[in-house]
């Protein structure tokens, strides 16, 4: 065979070669995107930072792509009942999903405990909170932040740290109170409030407290904030819900939610 014959013939095969790469690629493309879902997701206000990560990762290492919406528990749950278009739903108590499962609009056994929170008394301001709270009994503050207990596990969970401490009458009159958990921070974090009963996890960065001044409030002072995740009933058989309801519970999902200060 010549030289130009057989540089013709591997020309030839390189074009073979790289049309059956393309193939493949496409083919590999498609099944993938066949494959990829996605997902509508309520989820606790004090879960925004951690699951902003969690969600990053999921969708690279999945394909699947979920929509986060963010608020207060009990708000969440008024709006499942009410028919709004969440798949699955990450409260900040146990008993949300638990009354949702109750009344049909969840599955029983999709129900864990994805996190358990903890509740810290913060401030802006770098001095005014002590490492006992000793700050609450002083009254040097005119206003405290707390979210609103009705709705908001962290703020019932306020409420009863309060009155074990039997300071609940004296502080009321300061309460400046937020929709959730979200708003409660940003109160104390511009000011409105002195200081303010937030979630750790809107605290700590890199596993402590970077900004301001912080009481971990003990646990023994409140009842367990436990926070229950659900497959919600509109998320039967959605890929993309059942698939982060699995990563939530990865150890990948799990060092994340630790960073942020919460237990299991």
């Amino acid at each position: 065979m010549s030289i130009s014959g057989s540089s013709g013939l591997a020309t030839a095969l390189t074009a073979r070669t790289s049309e059956t790469l393309v193939g493949a690629s496409l083919l590999l493309f498609a099944s993938i995107s066949a494959s990829a879902a996605e997902v509508d997701v309520a989820v606790a206000a004090n879960f925004t930072a951690p699951m902003n990560v969690i969600t990053a990762d999921f969708e690279r290492d999945t394909g699947h792509k979920a929509r986060l919406a963010f608020g207060s528990s009990g708000r969440f749950y008024a709006q499942i009942r009410n028919g709004a278009p969440f798949q699955v739903f990450l409260s900040a108590d146990d008993e949300t999903p638990a009354k949702l499962a109750q009344e049909g609009f969840a599955e029983p056994a999709s129900r864990f405990t994805y996190a358990i929170g903890s509740l810290v008394l913060w401030s802006a301001k770098p001095d005014l909170v002590d490492a006992k709270g000793e700050v609450l009994k002083a009254g040097k503050f005119t206003k405290l932040a707390i979210a609103n207990p009705k709705t908001a596990p962290y703020g019932r969970a306020a409420i009863e740290t309060l009155t074990k401490l039997g300071l609940l009458s004296a502080a009321e009159p300061k309460f400046v109170q937020g929709e959730n958990i979200a708003q409660t921070f940003q109160f104390t974090q511009t000011g409105n409030a002195d200081l303010g009963f937030v979630a750790l996890s809107q605290v700590m960065k890199d596993g402590r407290v970077t900004e301001g001044s912080a009481w971990v409030v003990p646990a023994e002072l409140h009842e367990p904030i436990r926070q229950d995740a659900i497959l919600l009933s509109t998320g039967r058989g959605n890929a993309a819900a059942e698939a982060l309801l699995k990563y939530l519970r990865t150890d990948r999902a799990k060092t994340v939610i630790r960073s942020f200060g919460y237990g299991f």
